[in-house]
């Protein structure tokens, strides 16, 4: 069995605590919970619905280690709570159910047993998942019931319960068993603790936190994780933890040794499979978000969401470069992002031509006279004084930008150049004037929200056009410096968002987030565009 580093330090040391004169390593009580999950639990999701649960290798030995352990002086159970970290779709939430519905069925009479997670619809698939092994296994309710807010055991009045974010008076109760799922969601360890807390009365109370590598930063499961590798490194005494986590020893190993994708995902094979694995390391290599989504879900693999959305050549590489002439007739799409005070304020003209893959960008930029003066933006590589004289950039008198201005630009380059622009992207922030001037110029608008949903997708676009180099903007030098201050934010879902790296607020993306906003207004009017475009060329000036 191919197993990481973290994991064989934590089995070494719990294999060698099995000598401890501190505890006894009874089996009992875990060989009698596995032999009910695997004679009496059946499993609740397709394709293997029905099936009686057969335990593999790593969770009879997960659960024996759980349970197994008591302290010599007092009999009670040595660990109260456990962290287990799994990869996604390794079976997580039907190894919680059962060990949920076990406890239901044959722990301490009268237990309370809560399901738990940050939000009520992961709570709620748990509960649900529970209660459909309930009824493969009692489909009368001649041993169990369940009414709107719990499962009871008719017998021993013990009794399961969902307890989430939004849980009302979650202080005050007598949890015996608590299971949290999806701990990397947690900004704050309010669920946790309320549950650790409610145990404190009790003889043999566990919390068993099971939980796939996720990208909040500074919240619980990072808490915990740095708990759990200073417990097996005997940098702290903490015998009251069982850690049990399934990581891999460094990201080049992914990469070159498929074998070792074993150490975070001990279902390889049986529940999860390789060519998926394969396909999805495929999909990695092109985009930076779904490199960061798979490392960190399909691998356990913590990423630094401080590191650059794009490497320096992905950008930066030979281009011819056009000015508003080169666009003369052309139907075009526009990108901006707006600002009033102390941001870049950026235009971006999009042009695309018939049977081209490639994207021509023409842009520019205003700041306020008192930002140039100030320039509190030098340290992190802005230029603007240097940019004004060059042209890229225009600076306002005062302290901000009046925003029709950005209309105005769009209107000359129309009357001059004969430009025809189809549609112009914007956010809705400071947007008003800027809409209302465009509308006097007869020029379309469309609101562009600045949300994930929106805004993942054409971002993902356009780093593939980046590293196709289909992006051809002339390498202008603002727009250069904001694409290196930019990094990729991926949420659980896997949809990315542009932000400032280490959200220093010097490092200006406004140029990035605009050519995001323009590739959004092009993808979602695509269909109507490309009639429209159909006629452009790019005229040499």
């Amino acid at each position: 069995m191919v197993i990481g580093r973290e994991l064989r330090i934590a089995l070494e040391k719990y294999v060698s605590e099995m000598c401890d004169p501190r505890f006894v390593y009874d089996t009992k009580e875990a060989d009698f919970r596995m032999a009910f999950m695997e004679r009496f639990c059946k499993l609740t999701k397709s394709p293997f619905y029905g099936k009686p649960m057969k335990l593999m290798l790593w969770q009879k030995a997960f659960i024996e280690c759980l349970y197994s352990f008591k302290w010599r002086d007092s009999g009670k159970d040595r660990f109260r709570k456990a962290l287990l970290l799994l990869s996604r779709k390794g079976g997580k939430s039907e190894l919680t159910i059962a060990l949920a519905f076990t406890e239901l069925m044959v722990g301490a009479k009268g237990s309370d047993i809560v399901c738990s997670s940050n939000d009520d619809t992961q709570a709620n698939i748990l509960y649900l998942g529970i209660d459909t092994m309930r009824k493969l296994f009692d489909p009368e309710n001649k041993r169990t019931k369940k009414n709107i807010s719990n499962i009871w055991n008719r017998r021993t009045d013990s009794k399961i319960f969902k307890l989430t974010q939004k849980t009302q008076n979650k202080e005050g109760r007598n949890i015996d068993f608590g299971i949290v799922d999806e701990l990397h969601e947690m900004k704050t360890n309010e669920i946790y603790k309320s549950i650790e807390q409610s145990q404190s009365i009790k003889s043999n109370p566990k919390l068993v936190c099971i939980t796939t590598e996720g990208f909040v930063n500074g919240g619980l499961l990072d808490e915990l994780t740095k708990q759990a590798r200073a417990t097996i490194n005997d940098e702290i005494d903490n015998p009251s933890f069982l850690v049990w986590m399934y990581t891999q020893d460094s990201e080049q190993e992914v990469w070159q040794n498929p074998d070792s994708w074993y150490k975070s995902n001990p279902t390889l094979g049986v529940i999860k499979q390789k060519d998926y694995l394969e396909d999805q390391l495929k999909i990695a290599k092109i985009s930076k978000a779904d490199r960061t989504f798979i490392l960190c879900k399909d691998f356990n693999i913590k990423q630094n969401t401080s590191d650059s959305w794009l490497l320096m050549d992905d950008y930066i590489y030979p281009m011819p470069e056009y000015n508003p002439e080169s666009f003369a007739g052309c139907v075009c799409l526009g990108g901006v992002d707006l600002s009033e005070t102390t941001d870049l304020t950026v235009a971006h003209l999009l042009v695309t031509l018939p049977n081209d893959s490639r994207k021509f960008i023409l842009s520019h930029y205003w700041i306020p006279q008192t930002k140039l003066e100030v320039n509190a933006d030098s340290s992190s590589g802005a230029k603007y004084r240097e940019w004004a004289e060059k042209g890229y950039l225009t600076v306002c008198e005062g302290n901000d930008i009046d925003v029709r201005l950005v209309a105005d630009w769009f209107a000359d380059l129309c009357r001059t150049y004969r430009i025809k622009i189809f549609k112009v992207g914007y956010d809705n922030r400071f947007a008003r004037p800027f809409v209302e001037r465009l509308e006097d110029y007869g020029i379309d608008s469309e609101m562009v929200y600045q949300n994930a949903q929106t805004m993942s997708n054409p971002m993902k676009i356009l780093e593939a056009d980046f590293k196709s180099r289909n992006v051809q903007y002339s390498n202008n030098p603002i727009t250069q410096w904001c694409l290196g201050n930019t990094c990729a934010i991926v949420d659980n879902l896997g949809r990315c968002m542009a932000m400032k790296i280490n959200n220093q607020a010097s490092r200006r993306i406004d140029g990035a987030v605009a050519l995001i906003i323009a590739y959004a207004t092009l993808y979602h009017n695509r269909g109507e565009y490309c009639n429209y475009s159909e006629v452009n060329k790019i005229v040499d000036t």
